[in-house]
């Protein structure tokens, strides 16, 4: 027999024997999976694995494979405990088997969970896969191996291979009868949002608020109270004086032979300006009174003399009924514009004396 024929023949009867084993123990037939080599390094011993996958499954839906691993206390399950490169072997024999790793970025990645129990310890680890046939209705699809790598203490690592598990998978109207598309939902009305008339709105509405504030502030500040103006300042009593006393001078009492009010009034304007000039009430106040008071004041008040004399002689006419003559009307008058003039701060021009139309000063 030639010995190519024999070496298929050995094949054949060790594949035949291998079916028969697998049929006999009830489980998958024995195979080399490209998803999970397992690696243990020499010397080490195997940690006990379990793992359980779900007999039944939905199209589209997520299977959670359960994993067991006890291992001693010093070795740690990697942080992703499923170790599977997007470009590896492993990765594309799970795709093509028709089981995808969720993306873990979005929440749907392994969890590992490790209890401690004295000189040993037993991580969990959860794997979800989602089971993608590439046949509508009911499939019978076949997890492969999945790798799960441990670290031991001296920094080895030792890859650890699950179970293969099938899974029959059913659409997910498998258990409606008749099923059939549903319609898509009604449209949704549309509504355009004007964002030009929105800030207009918006901006009208402030320009409102801040007219009436304006408003308000306006119509506030016309009517509150105004303070009162100041008073008009006071005129200065030698100005008074010297208005009184032009008054009489061209007043024609003189003419008119009436030298007693002639007198009065020229009495009247000089004791008026002295009593404004230093303080008191200058007509209420006796002749005697205001020379008095007059020596009184500081500094010395000038012309003292003359206006003693100026005094008795007004009160001559006024009290003892005294009938000046024409010239001593004009002479009085004189006299008590000298006063004013010697008596006023001496910063204030006094107006200049005139002559009336007999040719007398004035």
């Amino acid at each position: 027999m030639p010995r190519s024929l024999s070496l298929l023949l050995l094949g054949a009867s060790a594949l035949l024997a291998g079916a028969a084993r697998a049929d006999a123990d009830g489980g998958l037939p024995e195979r080399i999976w490209s998803s999970c080599i397992e690696h243990v390094p020499s010397g080490a011993k195997r940690p006990a694995v379990t793992d359980r996958f779900p007999a039944r499954g939905t199209s589209g839906y997520a299977s959670t494979l359960t994993v067991t691993v006890e291992h001693g206390k010093g070795e740690t399950v990697l942080p992703q405990g499923l170790q599977v490169q997007a470009s590896g072997d492993a990765f594309r024999a799970l795709v093509e088997a028709g089981f995808v790793l969720p993306d873990p970025d979005g929440g749907a990645g392994p969890t590992v969970t490790t209890t401690a129990a004295g000189g040993s310890a037993t991580t969990s680890i959860a794997i979800p896969f989602l089971v993608l046939p590439k046949d509508p209705g009911r499939n019978s699809m076949t997890l492969p191996p999945v790798p799960i790598a441990l670290a031991r203490a001296n920094g080895e690592i030792v890859t650890l291979c699950t179970e293969p598990h099938v899974i029959v998978v059913d659409d997910p109207t498998a258990s409606v009868p008749d099923a059939k598309p549903k319609a898509n939902p009604d449209g949704r009305p549309q509504r355009e949002e004007w964002t030009l008339a929105k800030q207009l709105t918006i901006g009208a509405l402030i320009g409102a608020v801040i007219t009436a504030l304006v408003a308000w502030l306006v119509v506030y500040l016309l009517r509150r109270p105004r303070p009162a103006p100041p008073p008009p300042a006071p005129v200065p009593p030698w100005e008074t004086a010297f208005e009184e006393l032009y008054a009489v001078r061209h007043a024609g009492l003189v003419s008119q032979a009436r030298f007693a009010e002639h007198y009065d009034r020229v009495s009247d304007a000089a004791r008026k300006y002295l009593g404004g000039m230093y303080g008191f009430d200058g007509l209420e106040t006796t002749s005697h009174e205001m020379v008095a008071t007059l020596k009184t004041v500081s500094p010395v008040v000038p012309e003292i003399g003359d206006i003693d004399s100026f005094l008795s002689e007004c009160d001559l006419v006024k009290f003892a009924k005294y009938t000046p003559a024409q010239d001593d009307c004009w002479q009085i008058l004189l006299r008590a514009e000298t006063i004013v003039r010697a008596t006023m701060p001496r910063e204030v021009s006094a107006p200049r004396p005139t002559t009336d139309a007999e040719g007398r000063t004035q």
